[in-house]
């Protein structure tokens, strides 16, 4: 295992988990990743960037920029403290801005509007700028309908204008987006792609889940559901700590394969399921890039999949290297920050060649989970019973074995529970819209594997 340290970025370490050996012409291998990033710093002593708005010491750089948009739909005023509490709560998320911290707010209806600081710049955080803020957002009013992808198209203008590391969005909505295809809003996020993360937030419950997560996943942000808009200023100030918490972004899973192998798949497996085999983009011959997009503090874990030229028992090779790599911005060859090695060791000891490594073990587990988990409702929204009720027993038999006591806890829910260790389970005959929806939404979140 290979560490890379600098002050303006973590310092990252990859683990590799797995069972090398394999019987006489096995060819698939799978690996758990686990990458940590922790310490790292900030950057600073560069002139502010066009299109930042004066208001920070002469010479200080922010290293992050955040643009807030909010949903300001007529849908917003019903209930009127809906709207009330979106306000609550990103003034809640202001104030969490650190000093030097570029942002902006927009106003997301059928159009997109900024609504501070306006006339396409950046403000930057100070207490000055924080309190012009706040006393912006006590103009929002709901009225019109709902176009996301012109907020995000928008929020993709602003982040750009400033040249800095972290570009970050929040996006509350509490309903459909009904006044753009499906199309728009799927060329929308394409343009966004890489160009910032973003968590998005469904507030009630009349909003497409499939949407906002769809959001959040092709952003490589997080999605959930604050059922009762109380709970708004409580999610947007943790949102916000977790942007600030940020240091290093565009981080990518570089995987190098020799001749003749073949990837399979490679999927973000904890906090939360995430395929990203789809997003590869060639680096090198037989070498892939897979986005992880921003890093501070924290652990993921991802599971690889690959399938190698059968061998003899005796043979032994390297199946995969793989690297955490971040671009130079003078766009030379891109810094390694750490470097782990998938085997492949072939025998004819069938105690070993048996194993499954518990690693890979319990994520095959969790990603059946959240698969079983979003077909169970479908059917279950469709009238298949039957069928509804074998997949929803299947992920209470996957949680209880896991120990994911919190989705066990939201399937309770939906099913009532005969026998967790069987997955003996019968569909509740009525369930609220909120608990089905916190389910779906929350249905892809991992549990790590029990020590």
């Amino acid at each position: 295992m290979a560490n890379f340290s600098k002050s303006s970025v973590p310092q990252f370490s990859v683990s590799v988990y797995q069972n090398a050996h394999l019987p006489a012409g096995g060819q698939e291998i799978n690996a758990i990743v686990t990458v940590t990033s922790t310490g790292g710093g900030t950057s600073g002593g560069v002139p502010l960037p066009v299109g930042v708005q004066a208001g920070t010491p002469p010479g200080q750089r922010p290293d992050a920029a955040v643009v807030v948009m909010v949903d300001c739909s007529g849908s917003m005023d019903y209930p009127p403290t809906k709207m009330q509490n979106a306000r609550h709560a990103t003034a809640a998320a202001i104030d969490t801005l650190r000093d030097g911290v570029a942002f902006a707010v927009v106003a997301g209806t059928h159009q997109a509007k900024q609504v501070y600081p306006g006339s396409g710049r950046l403000a930057v955080a100070d207490a000055t700028t924080r309190a012009a803020a706040k006393d912006a957002l006590r103009h929002l009013s709901a009225s019109g309908g709902t176009a996301i992808g012109n907020w995000l198209r928008l929020a993709e203008r602003l982040l750009a204008s400033a040249d800095v590391s972290i570009r970050h969005g929040i996006l509350l909505t509490d309903g459909r987006n009904e006044h753009e295809d499906p199309e728009q809003l799927r060329a929308a996020l394409d343009v966004c792609a890489g160009r910032f993360t973003c968590d998005a937030r469904g507030v009630g419950t009349d909003w497409e889940v499939k949407e906002v997560t769809g959001i959040a996943s092709a952003l490589l942000g997080s999605a959930d559901i604050v059922a009762d808009p109380e709970g708004l200023i409580a999610d947007f100030k943790r949102m916000m700590e977790s942007a600030m918490g940020k240091e290093v972004a565009d981080v990518g899973l570089r995987l190098w394969t020799p001749q003749g192998s073949v990837i399979r798949f490679v999927k973000q497996v904890a906090p939360t399921v995430e395929d990203l085999t789809e997003r590869r983009t060639e680096s090198a011959p037989r070498s892939g890039d897979y986005p992880t997009g921003s890093w501070g503090d924290e652990s993921r874990d991802y599971h690889v999949c690959i399938d190698v030229p059968a061998a003899e028992v005796g043979s032994e090779m390297l199946a995969a290297r793989v690297s955490l790599v971040l671009p130079s911005p003078d766009g030379s060859a891109p810094q390694t920050l750490s470097q782990g090695l998938i085997r492949a060791v072939w025998t004819d000891d069938s105690t070993v060649t048996t194993q499954i490594n518990p690693q890979v073990a319990h994520y095959t587990g969790q990603a059946e989970l959240a698969q079983v988990i979003q077909l169970g409702l479908e059917l279950r929204k469709s009238g298949d019973v039957p069928g509804a009720t074998a997949k929803l027993g299947r992920a209470v038999q996957l949680a209880n074995a896991s120990g994911n006591a919190e989705t066990a806890k939201l399937l309770s829910k939906v099913v009532d529970v005969v026998d967790a260790v069987t997955g003996t389970v019968r569909l509740k005959a009525k369930v609220a819209d909120a608990d089905e929806m916190t389910l779906e939404t929350r249905s892809t979140k991992t549990v790590r594997v029990k020590k």
